[in-house]
């Protein structure tokens, strides 16, 4: 009984170390060049790697990452687009379908650490347009295919944002406010016409005695 109770646990810790080994696995970071990292030399027109010899031995798969060591001498694109990759610029991309890593540095040389998720199926490039497109033309530039592997982790698997809803309309600021036009005479005018005429009846009756009185 003793060593079947044995045997169980063996077995049980075994599975763990299996299922803990294939968790280690499951996604990967691919260090982009390897040691050589994500660099282009502007006095030799060369890469400090081959990068789609580096490419073709890889598997990539979704939920995996690029890692781009790398400074800011270089940038980092991602196109679904092959015809924005042939061109190695971004001038006439879509926003929908090419992206750039780490941009806006004023600081040339500065080390840095790009981290690109593989969210996309498919075939996606990678390239620096650096130096107007130079560097890619030189060789700076790779090609991957993306496997469906176990799909995309939680961490990664988001619901897109809400599609965006204009506010309303703010209200002219110079517009003038609606103004109440009357279309009848205001309360009690009536009545002061009425006293008017009466005020010049009294008047002309005053004068009329006076007159009659004259004529006495």
């Amino acid at each position: 009984m003793a060593a079947i109770k044995a045997t169980a646990v063996r077995v049980i810790v075994v599975a763990l170390l299996i299922t803990a080994a294939a968790a280690a696995d499951a996604y990967t970071n691919h260090t982009v060049g390897g040691d050589a990292g994500w660099f282009f030399n502007s006095t030799t027109n060369k890469t400090s790697a081959d990068y789609n010899a580096w490419a073709a031995n890889q598997t990539f798969s979704l939920g995996d990452y690029l890692i781009f060591n790398t400074n800011t001498n270089q940038t980092v694109i991602q196109t679904y687009n092959k015809t924005t990759y042939d061109s190695c610029t971004m001038d006439d991309s879509l926003d929908t379908d090419t992206f750039q890593y780490g941009g806006g540095s004023n600081q040339f040389g500065s080390a840095t650490v790009i981290s690109v998720p593989l969210v996309i199926e498919g075939t996606q490039y990678y390239f620096s347009d650096a130096d107007d497109g130079g560097q890619c033309q030189h060789g700076m530039a790779f090609e991957i295919k993306v496997s469906h592997g176990l799909g995309l982790p939680p961490s990664l698997n988001q619901p897109p944002p809400p599609a965006y809803v204009p506010p309303p309309a703010a209200a002219d600021e110079g517009q003038s406010p609606p103004i109440t036009v009357v279309t009848s005479p205001p309360s009690g005018g009536g009545m002061r016409t009425s006293a008017n005429f009466f005020g010049l009846v009294l008047v002309l009756l005053v004068v009329l005695s006076f007159l009659a009185l004259g004529t006495v």
